[in-house]
């Protein structure tokens, strides 16, 4: 599920991301303007978790969101049981943009 936060931000991306609860997992290699953050759901495995991926284009900032279920099963494979339209999916979105605000 994807949305935008227009800028100019009050603070920097990091305090933001720790506002909503979320943690900076690195950046993408492929895209360096790219970064990557979950918040899990309490499991002791770290799954299930929302991931996001923050794009940074000028004083916007373009969410990219989807929940993770299960770890990857296949070594060195990025596929997972990802919901990126669910319910529970737009009800985080909505969460965070209520916070955001």
């Amino acid at each position: 599920m994807k949305f935008i936060l227009n800028g100019p931000l009050k603070e920097n991306i990091l305090n933001l991301m720790r506002r909503i609860g979320y943690q900076f997992w690195g950046s993408n290699e492929n895209e360096k303007s790219e970064l990557n953050f979950i918040r899990s759901l309490g499991e002791r495995s770290g799954f299930p978790r929302f991931h996001l991926y923050l794009k940074i284009e000028g004083e916007n900032l373009f969410f990219n969101l989807h929940l993770d279920q299960k770890k990857p099963v296949y070594r060195d494979a990025p596929a997972h049981s990802g919901e990126y339209d669910s319910e529970l999916v737009k009800k985080e979105m909505e969460r965070i943009e209520q916070i955001l605000k």
